[in-house]
Parts: structure tokens; sequence; C-alpha cells
């Protein structure tokens, strides 16, 4: 379907501000239109990368498309401040689209990351020509992901390189404005292509090159709690706003992959209308937050994970045109949940999530004192221990358990998603509880979780956890896993210091997997207090660990309990399908 194709349209805002955007109108008549909105350059964006259906065959399905610089970068006006106008934004942009005489007066969002946090926020605005929205790899609480985490932990290596990334943009727009230094861009473009030296500079908030260029990083690192400010750009309490269905698309080894689940099952059951509950689509395939190929160097999951293969750009089309086209039937095949299940590798149909036949099941931790290391005594078993027992190591921030994959971004090869954790797990300080050799598959597919009995001679450390598929050949896969700041244990807003020598009760949500651990295979847990640079390094002190010296920190001696009177476990959502 032809198209005229129009460059940096001024888009006006309610208070003045002029967005720029590019511009893919229909050449005849009036139609449906797809909006992006985006901090990174709409000049940039390619025809399709990683979960993003390709640009073309969005046109050739006959929508227009709008893609626009977001507040303050690029080619747009204003001043960038994460999400502080991206929904007014978003809601004008809407109502400007929905008024053009290209337009039908139906629009639609897509886009990943920070690209699918601005739908929400649109969304969350009631906007009346606003129809549906496709975000996926992103979130709706932003202390939860992608800044902090579930557990209170600082995403280090994500805010440090992210940072010096918008940083550098607007310091380079600035320089274009005959404002800033030449210096300064420099600075800030050598930080970002070694963003890895960021995450050694101690104390964290005081990192020179982010630090002297302020603006949000000050208020970052002011709020280590999810207090009011976070508060702020939660949009969890909006839901009820939200009136339009969502795509939810994510990825196994995605940052975002807690939020979601979340999102998907939170709006199923708070979204503003029915449409918006019944109309809630979730896919999440082996893929992290950049690349969705499924393919990496320890673990490729197959040519069927690709999303091409998949036929990803194809339900975008299906979705779009249920919504925004009104076509009844668009949508007829395509089941409420789509999920690729690891270990068997292949897709499957589902019809919600968590799935209605989960069986939880509890695998219980116990050894005799020295799980340490992955030849170590500890045992993850189905029968809770008949003895009271536990694993002590040391913890020193000095010399923290590097990161070795994860649901992170994947800064260099081995650090974000399914990574061999013999890398790791030769080390004293991370305790592992391994299952027996299994018999028959073991399909783990849900929410997982762990919970523990700790202590520690601290006031303040943090538990970390994976879940972990461990091969025949001794080959140790990385499925998911969590991390819990110990002040945080009964909730993000408030802290709550240990007493040392007292033992507590906590929970690591370790997010959520879909894999089947198969004959010859074994289901193992490994538990450590640290995972750097993906999060940052507790100090042990109690203090504001952002602000604290390397000469500050103090190690800690953490303890595991378990047995009848501490019964720490691995919960497991167990799917037992016999044609399976």
């Amino acid at each position: 379907m032809p198209h005229v194709y129009d460059i940096d349209v001024r888009i006006p805002m309610r208070d003045g501000v002029a967005l720029s955007a590019n511009v893919w109108r229909l050449a005849d008549g009036e139609g449906p239109t797809l909006l992006v909105r985006l901090p990174y350059g709409k000049d940039m964006m390619g025809a399709g990368v990683g979960v993003m259906p390709n640009l073309m065959a969005l046109l050739e399905a006959g929508y227009a498309l709008v893609v626009q610089d977001c507040r303050g970068t690029f080619r747009s006006e204003g001043e960038f401040v994460p999400h502080m106008a991206d929904r007014s934004d978003g809601e004008d942009t809407v109502a400007w689209i929905a008024d053009q005489p290209w337009s039908d007066g139906t629009v639609g969002m897509y886009g990943a990351s920070y690209l699918g946090m601005v739908q929400w926020e649109t969304a969350a605005t009631g906007a009346p020509a606003l129809r549906a929205i496709a975000p996926s790899v992103t979130s709706i609480d932003n202390y939860e992901a992608p800044w902090y985490s579930a557990g209170g932990a600082l995403s280090l290596s994500l805010v440090t390189w992210w940072n010096a990334m918008m940083y550098a943009a607007d310091a380079q727009r600035s320089l274009a404005a005959g404002e800033g230094s030449l210096a300064q861009v420099q600075e800030l473009g050598q930080a970002v292509v070694f963003a890895e030296s960021l995450n050694d500079v101690l104390p964290t908030a005081e990192v020179p090159v982010l630090a002297a260029y302020g603006k949000w990083w000050d208020d970052w690192m002011a709020h280590p709690s999810h207090d009011e400010y976070w508060d702020a750009m939660e949009l969890t309490p909006e839901l009820k706003n939200v009136t339009v269905p969502a795509l939810n698309i994510g990825g196994w080894y995605d940052l975002y992959i807690g939020q979601t689940v979340r999102t998907f099952t939170t709006a199923r059951q708070q979204a503003g209308s029915e449409q918006a509950r019944e109309g809630q689509r979730l896919i999440i395939g082996p893929w992290d937050h950049i690349s969705a190929t499924g393919v990496y160097p320890d673990r490729s999951f197959g040519a069927l994970a690709a999303p091409q293969l998949m036929g990803l750009t194809d339900l975008y089309v299906k979705f779009f045109d249920c919504w925004l086209r009104g076509d009844t039937t668009a949508l007829d095949d395509v089941a409420p949940v789509k999920i690729f299940v690891m270990g068997i590798d292949q897709w499957r149909d589902e019809q919600d999530w968590p799935l209605p036949d989960t069986t939880w099941t509890d695998f219980h931790l116990t050894s005799a004192g020295h799980a340490n290391t992955a030849d170590g005594d500890g045992v993850l078993a189905t029968e809770p221990p008949a003895t009271s027992e536990h694993d002590t190591y040391l913890y020193d921030p000095r010399r923290p358990v590097p990161t070795a994959g994860g649901a992170c971004l994947p800064m260099t090869p081995g650090f974000g998603g399914p990574v061999d954790q013999r890398t790791v797990t030769g080390r004293e300080d991370v305790l592992c509880f391994t299952g027996p050799v299994l018999e028959e598959p073991v399909e783990v597919t849900g929410p997982v979780s762990l919970t523990l009995f700790v202590s520690s001679s601290a006031v303040d450390t943090d538990f970390t956890a994976k879940l972990v598929d461990v091969f025949p050949d001794g080959k140790a896969i990385n499925l998911c896993d969590g991390i819990l700041r110990a002040r945080y244990r009964n909730g993000l807003a408030t802290e709550e210091l240990m007493e040392p020598g007292t033992v507590y009760e906590i929970t690591v949500d370790l997010t959520a997997t879909a894999n089947v651990f198969l004959p010859g295979h074994r289901i193992r847990v490994d538990v450590s207090s640290s995972n750097f640079p993906r999060y940052d390094r507790n100090t042990n002190t109690g203090g504001v660990i952002a602000r604290e010296t390397e000469e500050q920190m103090v190690p800690a001696i953490n303890h595991i309990h378990h047995g009848p009177s501490h019964p720490s476990r691995l919960v497991l959502p167990i799917i037992d399908r016999k044609e399976q």
C-alpha cells in the first residue's frame, strides 16, 4: 500500500513545546495509525530489531506510522527527564494523530523497553483515540525494573551504562546548540564505550562522569527505597484507567521478565474495561533484552526460537487488525498466552498465566553443613529434612561473585542470558543444593521463589539465588534468578536492619521460567550474597550503600538454616502433563 514519507514533522504539545516525528502516511484516503515514541533517535529506528515487528510489514498491512523523538531528545524540543513528560506528551501526540486528514481516528502503539513504558503511560491517560498497545520487554514499575530490582538492589551495570548513554546524547545536543563542552562529550562517550569501568568506582553515587552531569542521576541515588519518588512513576495503581488491550511480549532472559508477567496478570484483573482485561495477550520467548535469536555460546534453543520463524510480526498485525480495524476474527487462532518451553525447545499455547494446572511444589534445602561449591554436600529434596543444620559462607563485598548470565542487559559475552555456572560455582561463597538425577522429565513453568531462613554477622546483607539446570555432562545452565537486600525483607518502602545472629525468614523472588528438566538432568538452586556488577555490592554496614567507600565495607558471615524448625525451600511450579 503506497505511503508518503514526511521527515521531522513538528507536533505541538499542550505547553507549546514541539516534538519531532517521522511520518509514513497513507497516500490515498485515511486509515489506522501506529505510534512509536523513543528517546534514542527516531532516525535510527530500523526495520525490525529483536522483538520489534518488521516496519515494512506494518506499512504493507495498510497502517500509517508515526515515529517520534521523546521530549528533549534528538530533534524534539524541551528537556528530557526520564518518564516525567511521557504521559501528557503521549496523550497529546495520540490526539494530534487522530485529528490528521490521513487518520481514521484510531491509534495503536508498539515498541520495546523505554518504548514500552511510554505506551503504558499514554494508556493510563485514557486517550480516547488509543485503541491498543503492544509493549515488549518493559515495565510499569520503574523501581522494580529496570533501575532497581524487586529485591531492592541497584541494577548497577544497567544504570551506569544507560545514564552514560543518555547523558552523552544530551551533551552532544547541548554542544550543537553552542552550550556545554567538547571535553564533556568526549568523556561521556568514553564512559559509554568502556561502561564496565564505571561499576568499580566507589562511592557509586559519586561516579565522576555521571555525578558531574547531575540531573536525574542524583535523584536515583538519593532514593534507594521504593518511596514516593518512585511511586509517582509506578503505573500499577493506574491500570484501572487503562481501557485498551495489550500485547505483552517478554523474554525468559530479559531484565523485565518479572514485570512482564506481573503486568499481564495484574492488567487481566484490574484494567479499566472488560475489553482491556480480556484483550491481554502474553508472548515469552528464550530471548534477552537485546537479542531474540535464541542462540547463545553456552545454550542454543533451536531455529524455532527466532521471532521471524514463530511469526511474531504476523501476530502484531493480527492484534492491531482486531483492535484498530475491528476484525473480530483476527485473533481467533491466537491463544491468550504463548510461551517457549526450554528443555524441549518448543512453543506452546496456554490459556492463562500462571498455568491453571500448576502444582506448587516445595523442594527442601538440606546438607551436612558443607553445601559450599558445586562439589559440596548440598541436597535439594521433595521430602523435608529430619535434622537441623546450617551452611556458612563469608561474603566479602571486596570480592563479590561475578555476574554469570541471567536476566540482564548482555553488556559483554557471557554476562547475560544462559551461561554455564561452572565459572562461579567453585567459589566457597556459593552454596549449591542439587536434586537427584531425574529418571523422568520434570516441567517447571511459572513463577519461582526461594524461602530461606537466614542469619548474619552483619546488620544488612544481600541474598541471591539462581535456578539451574544441570546437564548430564556437568554443564549447569541458569534459568532464572533473584536478589533480596535484607533491609527490605518486609517491603521495599521501609528499611529494617537485622540483629546479628538472629534468624529471619525471607523470600527471594526468582521471577519466572518455563523449562523441562530432561531425564539425566538435575535441578539445582545456587545461593550466595552478590551478583556483581549486575547489582551493586551490599557494604553490610546498614548505611547508605551508594555513598560508602571501599574502606567502609565490612565482610559478612552469612548462614542458611534448614531443617524441621527452619524449612528453607525452593517453590517450583510443576506442570505434569502425561502426553508430554
